[in-house]
């Protein structure tokens, strides 16, 4: 499990984790996204404890309209996907940015934005819809749960394995595992 907490020794221009940097982080994280698919709103991060929660990034997600095909009614796959991506590049960005210790501790802002599209893969999605939700308002989560170092046949790898789950307050709700892989980490 991966918990952190913030070097104290970092400085930023706002709190780290206020509600301004946030979504200063969050714009600049969903900038490559075309502005009808910037489904997430607002987003946090929790640096986890030992032996309790691990680091977890949630948001609040609005899906005016499908991007891809007519309105299905409901939240979909595709849809789970594109907001799963969109938490998990603002967690690992919110980690790096607060300085959590963990397997991104040295890394700089400047080492992420230079992976975040290119570099940065999931590996494995498996999603399990629990009960039909609406994608107008709604919630999620992603839990950072274990990350590791590996060598891979083009250089060095990061795993990094989540759980993500999304729900809205009519009670709609599903989850997921998903592997990533970082490739050309910093050394």
């Amino acid at each position: 499990m991966i918990t952190g907490t913030p070097d104290p020794g970092t400085s930023h221009a706002s709190a780290p984790g206020s509600d301004t940097d946030d979504q200063l982080l969050l714009a600049r994280v969903l900038a490559p996204y075309k502005p009808h698919c910037r489904y997430l709103r607002h987003a946090s991060l929790e640096p986890g404890e030992a032996g309790g929660r691990p680091l977890t990034g949630s948001g609040a997600f609005t899906i005016p309209e499908p991007c891809y095909i007519d309105d299905t009614g409901h939240f979909n796959a595709v849809e789970f996907n594109i907001c799963f991506n969109q938490l998990a590049y603002y967690t690992l960005a919110a980690t790096i940015r607060d300085r959590v210790r963990g397997p991104f501790g040295e890394w700089t802002m400047n080492d992420y934005w230079a992976r975040q599209l290119p570099h940065i893969l999931i590996l494995d999605m498996h999603s399990r819809f629990r009960r039909a939700m609406r994608g107008d308002d709604f919630r999620g989560e992603v839990q950072l749960v274990d990350a590791r170092q590996r060598s891979g046949h083009s250089g060095p790898l990061l795993l990094i394995d989540t759980l993500c789950r999304f729900w809205d307050e009519h009670g709609g709700r599903c989850e997921g595992k998903v592997r990533v892989a970082v490739t050309d980490p910093p050394a």
